[in-house]
């Protein structure tokens, strides 16, 4: 499904300066550009960011829309450009880092919740499910195209995740079609080299399978157990664990819980964990929250995203989990 045309009443009285016309508009379209503001920035907290920057510059700039083009891709082109000068602010990574695990360098990375995808998809004016397509949302996806020169991920993403035609995204970048694809083939061979192997094989959008969920819930009987040895087991032998923003990566299922261990994992005096099963960039993931020796209550710990294949754990990106808490519609405490 295509998202409908903006009544043209409506934004003739939003480019005249009628508020709450002009707010109506940017409201239906708001999760999907923060959506795009993820994939640009790869951080939850800088999306946000630059949605309401998004969203001032255009009223600041609502007279310049002519109507030659949608009301939404005038609002991506604000957004796109918003996102570029925030890239320009920041380090990049070193185009030879990353090799084929892009999660181990980009500190920046952050999870970004499935509650929130889903708003995007359902609104029945929104535009189709394209837009959080699995395989673009993915945090190996969102960590590989960081890697991309910032113009070559706004010609990925335009033509890929929304495809946009080839004329629609060379006037996203104000470039010519023909620079528009040659920046596009790039980024598409750098992300060649930098997905995980036999990512097109991944499943598209499927529900999980009841291997998948039984795997979560012995992921948790583990964790809550404080039990190192089922911990291994679940994990595939060349299983990967990145901890953004630290500048931490462990590869191996025995090193990663023999680190975890290291850090106090299963201890009585380090504390006793309880777990939250949750969803974020279409992929399951665990709330953890621990309580400490002498306290009553269960405070916030760290998020672990997973990715499994053929009934093993293959990738763990944690996160911090209390700036997360809202995002994800969790307590303070438990």
């Amino acid at each position: 499904m295509v998202a409908k045309p903006e009544a043209p009443e409506v934004v003739a009285a939003a480019r005249d300066g009628d508020e709450t016309a002009f707010a109506a508009l940017l409201e239906r379209h708001r999760r999907e550009l923060q959506v795009h503001c993820y994939r640009m920035l790869g951080s939850l907290e800088d999306s946000e960011d630059l949605v309401q920057e998004t969203f001032l510059r255009a009223w600041r700039s609502r007279g310049s829309f002519e109507g030659r083009s949608s009301f939404r891709a005038w609002l991506y082109r604000i957004a796109t450009n918003a996102c570029l000068d925030a890239l320009q602010r920041r380090p990049r990574v070193p185009a030879h880092a990353g090799g084929d695990r892009p999660l181990a360098e980009v500190l920046w990375l952050q999870p970004y919740p499935d509650d929130l995808l889903e708003e995007v998809a359902s609104g029945e004016d929104e535009p189709d499910a394209q837009v959080v397509a699995r395989e673009t949302i993915e945090l190996a996806f969102i960590a590989a195209i960081q890697l991309l020169p910032p113009r070559q991920r706004v010609a990925l993403i335009a033509r890929d995740v929304l495809g946009w035609s080839a004329a629609e995204s060379a006037a996203l970048l104000d470039v010519s079609v023909a620079a528009l694809n040659s920046a596009l083939q790039r980024a598409r061979a750098t992300l060649r080299e930098r997905l995980p192997r036999g990512r097109l094989d991944w499943a598209r959008d499927a529900d999980p399978t009841e291997e998948e969920r039984a795997l979560v819930e012995r992921y948790i009987e583990a964790s809550e157990h404080g039990d190192p040895a089922a911990m291994v087991e679940l994990m595939r032998e060349d299983a990967f664990f990145a901890m953004p923003p630290q500048p931490l990566s462990v590869v191996g299922s025995k090193a990663i819980v023999d680190a975890w261990v290291e850090g106090g994992f299963g201890s009585e005096m380090w504390g006793v964990l309880k777990c939250v099963p949750v969803k974020a960039n279409k992929q399951p993931a665990v709330a953890f929250y621990v309580r400490r020796p002498g306290e009553s209550e269960y405070r916030p710990l760290a998020l672990d995203v997973l990715r499994m294949e053929e009934g093993a754990i293959v990738e763990i990106i944690a996160f911090e989990l209390e700036p997360l808490l809202d995002a994800l519609d969790l307590p303070a405490t438990l």
